[in-house]
């Protein structure tokens, strides 16, 4: 069982400044800002939501195939794709371009000022679903606006399953899109603050929402994760962690885990025990493509954070 992930690639560059912002920026002078921060520490992770999603669910042993347009700078990204033996037969180079990527400043007061460049993503739509032969189920995850409403059409056209995962690309679209998107898609995951800004757009409660598909996740970070599903509201816990040293990409692991759960045909209280070990293990690492283990470590793991196995 095949899943197809569309989504982006990037690159994360993440800087850390010694000191805090607030020292350095005068609240009446911003209209003539002009600052400079001395970044002595920085690091470069591959990343990007198809790019961490089918990481994790490789890992898993789950048959993934990510989706995605990457620029003329992705050489290092793509070797270390092949590295981990992840299919990049459909993430194409787009000529002209780079690949999407985010520079990161972190102060001592965990602020952070970020700037984005889409790149190539902002091509995603000239990849079709129906390129790809033998998919079982899909996931439009956050990608170029054009890429995200083609790809979802594109799923339901073919009568594929997919989950629709608006993440960072919420603010792309408005009520009418994202009504679309429900009823085009079998899942929907956001977290708890997206759903906010997915119930408010649409007018529609979490109840009409999860009547229109097989299942709605809302993540919560440590607070655990909610399943609508089959009339139930199914508290899914938080898996215990040693230590946290970085949430960014625990939600993109996390629908690694829900996409193995669904390819094994799992009850939704064990798939997204399975999510939510995913993130768990993912924050302990810093980056989103570094945390490592065997599927018998995940097991032994998974026994002794919920006391059965799957």
């Amino acid at each position: 069982m095949s899943a197809l992930v569309c989504g982006s690639f990037a690159f994360d560059t993440i800087m850390v400044f010694e000191d805090k912002f607030a020292n350095h920026i005068l609240p009446e002078k911003v209209h003539i800002l002009n600052v400079s921060f001395m970044v002595p520490s920085m690091r470069r992770e591959f990343g990007g939501c198809a790019g961490n999603i089918a990481y994790t669910l490789n890992m898993l042993g789950g048959d993934v195939i990510p989706m995605g347009t990457v620029g003329k700078d992705f050489g290092a990204y793509g070797q270390w794709m092949d590295e981990c033996s992840i299919d990049r037969s459909f993430v194409i180079e787009i000529d002209n371009t780079y690949t999407a990527q985010a520079f990161i400043t972190t102060d001592m007061a965990d602020n952070q000022i970020t700037a984005f460049h889409p790149g190539a993503m902002n091509f995603s739509h000239q990849n079709r679903v129906n390129q790809i032969s033998g998919v079982s189920m899909g996931m439009v995850s956050p990608d170029g606006r054009d890429g995200m409403i083609e790809h979802a059409a594109q799923f339901a056209q073919a009568d594929i399953p997919f989950f629709f995962d608006p993440g960072q690309g919420m603010p792309m679209f408005d009520g009418e899109d994202l009504k679309r998107f429900v009823e085009q898609a079998s899942w929907v995951i956001v977290n708890d603050y997206e759903f906010q800004l997915l119930s408010e757009r649409t007018g529609w409660s979490a109840e009409i929402i999860a009547a229109k598909l097989e299942a709605l996740i809302v993540t919560r970070g440590s607070e655990g994760s909610i399943i609508y599903a089959n009339n139930q509201e199914i508290e899914i816990p938080s898996a215990p962690v040693t230590k946290i040293n970085d949430p960014t990409g625990c939600g993109d692991a996390y629908r690694g885990g829900l996409l193995y759960g669904l390819q094994r045909n799992l009850d939704w209280a064990t798939t997204g025990r399975i999510a939510a070990l995913c993130g768990a293990i993912k924050i302990e690492q810093h980056g989103t493509q570094n945390h490592q283990f065997t599927l018998e470590e995940f097991h032994a793991r998974f026994q002794q954070a919920f006391q059965y196995d799957f």
